[in-house]
């Protein structure tokens, strides 16, 4: 047995000395080469490996083309349901907008809605919510503007391969690997075998006590089960303040209908999205609206995800 273990041992030491005997050799040709993943750390497409991953992120971008406008805005007062939203007359269908005092510079990410009634005054009307988080006082008109906003999927920074993060050098123009002088160089006898040896126990060393941080939880998105609409679910409404939704979608529950709470942002701004679904089918959505204008949401609506 111990006559096996060293004659491993000489085995291994004999391979890690052919190993460097040969790499001195290619540096010393000027023929030295990167290996494949100090390459794919560097940037070349043409290197990229299996590992390598391109995540979709979803963010929201303005969209003057689908509505936009610029004109006074009131509160008349009276508290409302659905949380931030603005109505305006010329609406074909609602949409998800970001609404902006342009006396203050505040803005909140609010729905859309059709003005029904034709009322003296500015014809933008805001929630109470929406008065709350843009500073409009009760019966002052306010210069607004509101646009409406789409979502659109782009990619995002590739993510490393597991192995693009263990001993890659920065590149140069030239090829060569960049290495920083060290600041003193203590001369010492060098043993190849031992150096190497020290070398591979400390790598193992490393990789048993350095484990990876773990990756941070996703907003939870509704599933869309089995359903063949376009627009599966129905949103409540969408609210600034996150203890409003919880409360919103309290009282959902206690009318025995299933909420999902979508957390959000966008240009640094936080909101909350209150919605319930999916539906299968035309008749279970239009079953679900009923149920949530009973409580008191008149302007909830139909909306993809």
């Amino acid at each position: 047995m111990t006559g096996r273990l060293h004659g491993s041992r000489i085995l291994t030491r004999t391979g890690l000395g052919l190993a460097a005997a040969l790499t001195l050799t290619a540096c010393e040709n000027g023929q030295f080469q990167m290996p494949a993943f100090a390459t794919r750390a560097a940037g070349n497409p043409a290197a990229e490996g299996p590992g390598s991953t391109v995540e979709l992120v979803e963010r929201d971008v303005e969209a003057p083309e689908v509505f936009q406008v610029t004109e006074a805005g009131l509160w008349d007062g009276r508290p409302s349901l659905g949380g931030v939203w603005v109505a305006h007359p010329d609406v074909d269908e609602p949409e998800r907008v970001i609404i902006r005092n342009r006396e203050t510079g505040q803005f909140v990410i609010g729905a859309l809605f059709r003005r029904e009634r034709e009322n003296p005054g500015p014809r933008l009307q805001i929630s109470s919510d929406a008065a709350e988080a843009l500073g409009v006082l009760a019966g002052a008109p306010t210069d607004l503007n509101v646009t409406a906003l789409r979502r659109e999927e782009t990619a995002d920074a590739a993510a490393p391969a597991p192995d693009a993060a263990i001993g890659a050098e920065p590149v140069l123009d030239d090829g060569a690997a960049a290495f920083d002088a060290p600041a003193d160089v203590a001369m010492t006898s060098l043993d190849p075998i031992a150096s190497a040896a020290a070398a591979i126990d400390s790598a193992e060393t490393e990789t048993r006590v350095a484990a990876p941080a773990p990756a941070p939880a996703p907003t939870p998105t509704p599933a869309r089960a089995n359903s063949d609409l376009d627009r599966p679910f129905v949103q409540i409404g969408i609210f600034s303040v996150e203890d409003n939704a919880t409360r919103t979608a309290d009282r959902m529950r206690a009318a025995g209908i299933v909420p999902t709470v979508l957390e959000q942002e966008t240009q640094g701004r936080a909101f909350w999205r209150v919605v319930v679904g999916p539906a299968r089918n035309t008749a279970e959505r239009a079953e679900l609206l009923e149920k949530v204008k009973a409580q008191g949401f008149a302007d909830a609506y139909a909306v993809t995800n």
